[in-house]
């Protein structure tokens, strides 16, 4: 036991992983070298490894895999969610293995080294669930050193430092930055990859970029849309001078009181406008601030692609993939706005919509391919209702 109150290494031990309750757990290191510090927290997807490590959602989070083999499916280009990675690393319980794929284009740690990601494998990831449930996420530092050495002070400085993620921007620091005519195409298909993008599809979409997932995009694409993308910081008049039928709001990262700052004024103004608008998770949450709603932290969150949801017009009950730890908070909703969405785990609220219709939002990511299609229809509902 060191000074810092780190038991040593046990052999072969080439990464580390301190929580801010004080303990530490050691396993085997893979990907990149260093150390990140950021909000621990559990995915239960058995797929989409590499969606998540690339969705800007992720950003400041450490994911801890329930589902034990993560990797045997390699990397490539195609399931890319962004142009780089935005989580800071990952958990798993066993080693990487090589892929066995006919997608393949690289092994998953090869990939995470490329992208500057750091994992630990020989975890035991279902204790460390349990820790979250039990007491919620966790301040983490992540860190690997193929040498096996490493300053436990400065793990333990980093920690004590990090601030969490409650009134933290993350949209503001993973958004684009310039205006562009989404061109890469619609949703992916065997043997076709992404459809094509049509320049003079109609309507015309302004998707507001807080840290989007491209396959929204590519959705939009597929129910019919031209979509332009704009930045997190984009005025009202950089939206309405794209002359948009509708606006979306994308998902992304961070505190939603805190990016709602900049961006819920913007949205109450496209409202007074009358501008049909849909949001998807913090899009969903800052529509909810747009309309009177307050947000909170959630004690864990909600993380994996097995999340039920129930509709509440009719009882139908949606497998979704969701990714948020905050949430819009129901009781809070106003007159004449109706929660349309509740979470079968916890009750909580997964949807809203005002304006007859017009004006919608949804926790959960319908372009993730849960169930697999059980949330397209929400895409169309959007893009149908602009023509």
């Amino acid at each position: 036991m060191s000074d810092t109150g780190i038991p040593d290494a046990p052999p072969g031990a080439t990464g580390l992983l301190l929580l801010s309750n004080g303990r530490a757990i050691w396993g085997k290191g893979f990907g990149a070298e260093g150390m990140r510090v950021g909000e621990l927290c559990f995915n239960t997807a058995m797929t989409g490894y590499q969606e998540v490590m690339t969705d800007p959602s992720y950003a400041g989070q450490i994911i801890n895999f329930t589902f034990p083999h993560i990797g045997n499916v390699g990397a490539n280009e195609e399931d890319q969610e962004a142009d780089r990675a935005h989580a800071l690393g990952c958990l798993v319980r066993e080693d990487v293995t090589a892929p066995s794929n006919f997608r393949e284009q690289a092994r998953f740690d090869a990939w995470m080294a490329a992208e500057g990601l750091i994992g630990l494998s020989g975890i035991d990831t279902r204790a460390l669930t349990r820790l979250i449930r039990r007491e919620g996420a966790p301040g983490a530092v992540i860190a690997h050193s193929a040498s096996g050495m490493f300053d436990r002070d400065a793990l333990r400085d980093a920690l004590a430092e990090w601030t969490g993620l409650e009134g933290q921007d993350l949209a503001s620091e993973v958004t684009g930055e310039e205006t562009h005519l989404w061109d890469r195409g619609g949703t992916w298909e065997l043997g076709q990859g992404f459809g094509k993008a049509g320049e003079g599809q109609q309507p015309h979409v302004v998707a507001i970029d807080y840290g989007a997932k491209s396959n929204i995009f590519r959705n939009l694409v597929q129910a019919g849309a031209r979509v332009t993308v704009v930045s997190a910081r984009a005025t009202l008049d950089d939206i309405v001078a794209l002359e948009p039928d509708g606006v979306f709001l994308s998902n992304g990262p961070g505190d939603p009181a805190a990016t709602g700052a900049h961006a819920v004024p913007v949205i109450q103004e496209l409202l007074e406008r009358d501008m049909p608008i849909f949001g998807i998770c913090l899009g969903h949450q800052l529509l909810g601030l747009a309309l009177g709603a307050k947000t909170a932290k959630m004690f864990q969150g909600h993380r994996g692609a097995n999340h039920p949801v129930k509709r509440l017009e009719d009882g139908v009950v949606e497998i979704t993939s969701m990714n948020h730890g905050f949430a819009v908070d129901g009781d809070t909703l106003p007159d004449g706005v109706t929660q349309t969405h509740v979470s079968l785990f916890d009750g909580t609220n997964c949807g809203l919509e005002a304006r007859g219709g017009r004006v919608f939002g949804v926790q959960y990511h319908p372009e993730a391919s849960p169930g697999p299609q059980d949330s397209f229809y929400l895409f169309e509902k959007f893009v149908g209702g602009l023509a």
